[in-house]
C-alpha cells in the first residue's frame, strides 16, 4: 500500500483486490508506519485514521494523471475499485537522540506535544 498525498488529503493507493482493501473494506480503522532510515536520521512515524472510499471517477483519473506527471506510473482510463481517502485522528514520530527518546504526538485540534522519555 502506497499512502500518497493528492489535494491536501492523505490518498491510501494499492493493487486493486488485495486483502489490504478487503480489510479495509470490511473495517474502515488503519494504521500506517514509516522510518527514516534513507535519510540518516533515527526517527519512526505513526498515523491512525479511519478511511472514506470516495466513488468519484473524475477524481480518481486526476489522481492518475498527477500519479503520471510525478512518477511515470500509468493508472489513466483505469477503474478504482476502492480509493481511499484518510481522516486521520492522530500522529506520532518517535526519534532517539543521545540518551533520551522525544516522542511527538499529534491529534487533530490540539497543538502538537513533545513528551521526553529517559
Amino acid at each position: 500500500m502506497e499512502p500518497r498525498v493528492f489535494q491536501d488529503q492523505l490518498w491510501l493507493v494499492a493493487v486493486p483486490n488485495t486483502t489490504k482493501f478487503k480489510d479495509l473494506s470490511r473495517d474502515p480503522r488503519f494504521c500506517v508506519h514509516c522510518d527514516d532510515r534513507r535519510t540518516g536520521q533515527r526517527r519512526r512515524r505513526k498515523a491512525v485514521s479511519l478511511v472514506y472510499d470516495v466513488r468519484d471517477k473524475a477524481l480518481h483519473q486526476r489522481f492518475a494523471m498527477v500519479l503520471l506527471d510525478e512518477t511515470g506510473f500509468d493508472l489513466s482510463g483505469q477503474e478504482f475499485d476502492h480509493f481511499y481517502v484518510a481522516d486521520l485522528t492522530g500522529a506520532s514520530a518517535v526519534e532517539l537522540g543521545g540518551c533520551h527518546l522525544d516522542v511527538t504526538i499529534w491529534k487533530p485540534g490540539e497543538p502538537e506535544r513533545v513528551v521526553r522519555k529517559h
